[in-house]
């Protein structure tokens, strides 16, 4: 896993650009996939699984409970795109990876970087990607040695054992950063 490349291989860093984003609700949510959870079904009405990337947004400015928050966005998400409800074993465990995952970016911002900015996740057929903003300067890694029966240290350490790689991007000239990491989709 890395913390030094900012992004993984292939990838052009973190999301930009609305990809055809449809608005921000009152609550700083902007769905970015093009269309409503439910947009797509089969004949019977069972939803379709996504094609294409599907990404949303969401703005953590003004809130309060922000850990909550991220991961009912990141569950309404894993709905949306078909994760959820899981149809077997892997399909959740996989579900319950990305909203661990999303628990422990948010909790390090809280806890080192003056909170978070903002969270997007994005998704394509064989991995999704959480991105979580901040203003801090400081740089996230695993605590080694890992001692599993010390308390706290341990976020970084799930992250990295959970995901196919992570990093952290940041902006020349711009305070903060985003700590990225990706997990592959359930077969």
């Amino acid at each position: 896993m890395s913390t030094t490349r900012p992004c993984s291989p292939g990838d052009r860093g973190p999301e930009s650009g609305d990809g055809g984003a449809s608005g921000v609700s009152a609550a700083g949510v902007t769905p970015v996939d093009g269309g409503a959870p439910g947009d797509a079904a089969s004949p019977d009405g069972a939803a379709l699984a996504p094609t294409g990337r599907q990404a949303r947004r969401l703005d953590f400015d003004g809130e309060s409970g922000v850990v909550p928050l991220a991961r009912d966005f990141a569950r309404q998400a894993l709905n949306a795109w078909g994760w959820l409800p899981a149809a077997s074993a892997d399909r959740r465990a996989a579900a319950e990876d990305v909203l661990l995952v999303v628990s422990e970016l948010v909790t390090n911002a809280c806890l080192h970087a003056e909170g978070p900015d903002e969270l997007r996740i994005s998704c394509d057929n064989k991995v999704l990607r959480v991105e979580v903003s901040d203003r801090g300067a400081g740089q996230p890694a695993p605590r080694t040695p890992h001692r599993a029966g010390r308390p706290g240290g341990h976020g970084m350490f799930i992250v990295q054992r959970l995901c196919l790689d992570w990093g952290v991007v940041r902006t020349p000239g711009v305070a903060g950063k985003t700590v990225w990491a990706e997990l592959g989709a359930p077969a």
